[in-house]
């Protein structure tokens, strides 16, 4: 059997879902980083777009995305970056800085810049979600549909709502530790095509057992 995901280099691997779009290969801002077989599937814009679903990106602030490999992202996602933030701290948080004539910026001991955001790798992120600036959602998460994750989310975990809460850890602990250590996504892809269906498996020890040190 010939799994399409092993064409990493085409935008429209599956051709009976154009809508579905590897992401790495239409990016053009060098602080967006994806790592392969990560998807954005939009019906509307055949995931091309995708780009446009992250807002507030401006160069000199520094701050980048980036996201791991076999991330499955749904229509509507929304990645808040740095440059939305405004002052906090004194009486106004209107951004006064950005209007002063070459100088469009405000200092960083003013606005917080809450660094880079991260998603891990095998993360699930349903339609309309927001990512706020700085969040760190861990590999194996899968984030509910129209949750706003304003705060980090640990490895494994199903997080939904306004603002986003864990409900459950996926795993055990243990079984978690032993996932993070084996990081099936960073083996080669003929092994990952030759197992995918024990990646599916209720019984997730035989995977596990199989390739584990």
């Amino acid at each position: 059997m010939k799994l399409l995901f092993k064409n990493k280099d085409e935008i429209h691997p599956q051709p009976k879902v154009p809508s579905l779009c590897y992401i790495k290969n239409v990016i053009t801002n060098p602080n967006i980083i994806v790592g392969d077989y990560t998807y954005y599937d939009d019906v509307c814009s055949g995931g091309e777009d995708f780009e446009k679903h992250v807002t507030h990106f401006y160069p000199h602030l520094g701050d980048k995305l980036i996201i791991g490999k076999f991330c499955s992202i749904a229509k509507g996602v929304e990645f808040i970056m740095n440059g939305a933030n405004h002052p906090m701290n004194g009486i106004s948080a209107f951004p006064f800085g950005i209007f002063i004539e070459n100088k469009p910026t405000i200092p960083n001991d003013i606005v917080p810049h809450k660094g880079d955001t991260v998603i891990g790798n095998d993360v699930w992120i349903g339609q309309n979600v927001t990512i706020m600036p700085g969040v760190k959602v861990g590999d194996g998460c899968i984030i509910g549909t129209n949750a706003v994750v304003a705060k980090d989310i640990p490895p494994y975990s199903i997080a939904v709502g306004n603002p986003a809460r864990v409900i459950k850890r996926r795993f055990e602990e243990n079984t978690i530790e032993r996932l993070l250590k084996l990081k099936w996504w960073d083996m080669p892809i003929e092994t990952i095509e030759e197992n995918y269906e024990l990646l599916q498996d209720r019984n997730i020890e035989l995977f596990i057992s199989k390739f584990e040190r």
